[in-house]
């Protein structure tokens, strides 16, 4: 029986089977090569969706609006100015107004709580672009890379650096134990995921004869690594006082020449992006001024070497919001 995924919400990966996420991918497959044909695809014609984004966002939101226009759908873009949503009014209102324009609703921001009473109360698909938990959009992009760098997901060794307890550490520990990839989180102890999380990705690995793990040692964690994955130090939100505590705990699980060298030669970088890898960005600069003194910050949870090596695949990545997206747009609503 095939996969059918008509009405469904996507608000984090741990709610699909591996027969599902699997499907999203091959469907990803399909609408990349469609795009990258310049053939026609605008199947959802006469659609509607709404983005409703607490949290700005490059990659999400030109992913959505991008996927929404080739498929043949009206686009509606709200920021946090635009919309009256737990202001003036309720988020279980908002989401049954909007239930009624829109055949769709995409939210990224804050807590997980609220996304999923989106979803409970607009009775149209939901798809989570973000939130403090999970991040469930940005999974099946960096499956499919993989996929296409290595022909294949299951067996594979996944290596995520840094702080393994946000919501990329959370979604990659579980999706990675979905599909068969042995996944290992190398951070500081503090920061590896709540509890919760680490049984469910466990639970998971079990079923699937893969395994999760967590471990501070850099060179352990690396050793003959397929993909070794990172994301910036300081989330959206977090205030700026956080950058001289948090840089102190992460700057040894930098993702340098030596901990690619100790990879498989044949390994890949990821990034969910945006990087600091560099200091041309306003940030990135800043916080050399002030910290630079006590750490190389040239390139902080990434060098600038490994960022734009021939290993590095975030562009790739990057690319394949737009294609992952819109499959999962078309599954959900089709």
């Amino acid at each position: 029986m095939g996969v059918n995924l008509r009405g469904r919400n996507l608000l984090a990966i741990k709610d699909f089977t591996q027969d599902e996420i699997l499907y999203l991918i091959r469907l990803s497959e399909q609408f990349k090569n469609l795009k990258l044909s310049g053939s026609p695809h605008d199947y959802l014609r006469g659609k509607n969706i709404v983005l409703l984004f607490e949290k700005t966002s490059t990659r999400t939101r030109c992913s959505f609006e991008v996927a929404g226009m080739d498929l043949g759908m009206g686009v509606t873009y709200l920021d946090p100015g635009s919309s009256q949503m737990g202001k003036k009014e309720s988020i279980a209102d908002t989401a049954k107004v909007l239930g009624r324009f829109y055949d769709g609703i995409e939210y990224r921001g804050f807590k997980q709580d609220l996304v999923e009473e989106l979803a409970e109360n607009a009775g149209v698909p939901v798809w989570n672009g973000l939130t403090d938990k999970w991040h469930p959009t940005q999974m099946i992009a960096d499956m499919l890379t993989i996929k296409e760098n290595f022909g294949r997901l299951k067996g594979l060794k996944f290596v995520y650096m840094g702080d393994c307890r946000n919501n990329m550490g959370n979604s990659l520990a579980v999706t990675c134990a979905k599909l068969g990839i042995d996944f290992v989180g190398c951070g500081p102890k503090s920061l590896w995921p709540e509890e919760d999380v680490r049984e469910l990705a466990q639970e998971f690995a079990k079923e699937n004869s893969s395994s999760v793990e967590f471990s501070e040692d850099v060179s352990y964690a690396t050793k003959d690594a397929d993909v070794i994955y990172t994301d910036i130090w300081v989330s959206m939100g977090e205030p700026e006082e956080v950058w001289q505590e948090r840089i102190k705990l992460l700057h040894p699980y930098q993702v340098n020449k030596k901990v690619m060298a100790n990879a498989k030669d044949s390994a890949i970088f990821m990034h969910c992006l945006p990087s600091f890898h560099d200091l041309k960005t306003s940030i990135g600069k800043e916080i050399n001024d002030k910290f630079g003194k006590d750490y190389d910050l040239n390139g902080m949870e990434v060098s600038e070497e490994v960022f734009s090596s021939s290993q590095s695949k975030v562009f790739d990545e990057a690319e394949n919001r737009m294609h992952t997206i819109k499959a999962i747009m078309y599954a959900t609503l089709k």
